[in-house]
């Protein structure tokens, strides 16, 4: 005889995203912050695609490659962050079955394209400083656009399996997710089923494919760093250095809260629920709000077609 306290869906027609459990009386406080990385996200990424589509000197690799970035900010920030704001100010928790899958495949395919991307910048900046005579000729336009399009595809492949893993599962005694969107694992985990498959394969894409991408940029730079360092004087060094800081930056933002949230969810059994949600939304949006900041702070071409904006918006 079956419980009468269990409901069974075989495929719900929703879920139910809690938000921040725990947080819930301030979720309206919260979604100040939310909101703000949002504006910021957007307007900064959206600044970075204009000024390099507007500035013909700004046609390289080095730009594609920092167009492509700000994209795949745009389209995390987005795949994420007005759901949750919905959440937040409005209480509409409900996402469609379909649409919770979607936005799983956005969010984790996207952070997987985009780690791609700082793997094509860090050899960019390998060939630009340690190769520099056969940079162009390495980098030609042809070889940046399929490099793109490689990154892309091996994005949008490796996270199939985890919609059609847990498109196919049973699921059983509730459909609520505690969280501000469709993580995978968050889903997974209401499934009636052995979600091992579903484990064992995120364990592999987090430490075997990012992982390889990790150790590839700490290749990269090792090399870049020896190279920077045989330089005779100390401005040639500084002057180097300076054209590949902001991608560190950008990096750092990028791997370190995903790597916490991935600590925290594998040893963190005593993490509050709600800390872990924190984080798992911090490392899709802080990067996205970071990188237009970072780039157009310490890129001296950026920042310099940026100021010349502000008095053309100011007038």
């Amino acid at each position: 005889m079956s419980d009468s306290n269990t409901t069974y869906f075989t495929n719900p027609s929703t879920f139910i995203l809690l938000g921040i459990p725990g947080l819930e009386t301030a979720h309206f406080w919260i979604c100040i912050p939310f909101c703000a990385m949002y504006v910021i996200a957007f307007l900064g990424n959206f600044t970075i695609l204009y000024i390099v589509q507007r500035e013909a000197s700004l046609h390289e690799p080095m730009y594609y490659f920092l167009c492509m970035l700000a994209a795949i900010d745009l389209v995390l920030c987005t795949a994420i962050l007005p759901k949750a704001l919905c959440i937040f100010w409005f209480n509409y928790r409900e996402i469609h079955f379909s649409a919770c899958l979607t936005q799983m495949y956005f969010i984790h395919g996207f952070f997987m394209i985009e780690s791609g991307i700082f793997v094509a910048m860090a050899f960019d900046r390998y060939v630009a400083i340690c190769d520099p005579l056969r940079h162009s000729t390495i980098l030609r336009s042809r070889i940046v656009a399929m490099s793109c399009l490689a990154v892309v595809l091996r994005g949008s492949i490796i996270v199939l399996p985890y919609i059609l893993l847990a498109q196919r599962r049973p699921y059983c005694r509730t459909n609520v997710v505690a969280n501000t969107h469709c993580e995978h694992m968050a889903v997974v985990k209401l499934a009636c089923a052995d979600i091992r498959v579903s484990s064992y394969y995120a364990l592999f894409v987090v430490l075997g494919v990012t992982g390889l991408d990790v150790l590839f940029i700490i290749m990269s730079y090792t090399q870049i760093l020896r190279t920077i360092l045989s330089l005779p004087t100390k401005d040639a060094r500084h002057r180097t250095f300076g054209t590949c800081g902001s991608h560190l930056c950008a990096i750092l933002v990028f791997y370190v809260p995903r790597l916490f949230s991935f600590l925290t969810h594998q040893f963190g059994q005593n993490v509050p629920l709600y800390f872990h949600v924190l984080i798992s939304n911090m490392y899709l949006v802080v990067p996205p709000m970071l990188n237009p900041i970072i780039y157009g702070v310490s890129i001296r071409q950026i920042r310099g077609r940026l100021l010349r904006l502000v008095p053309l918006n100011g007038t």
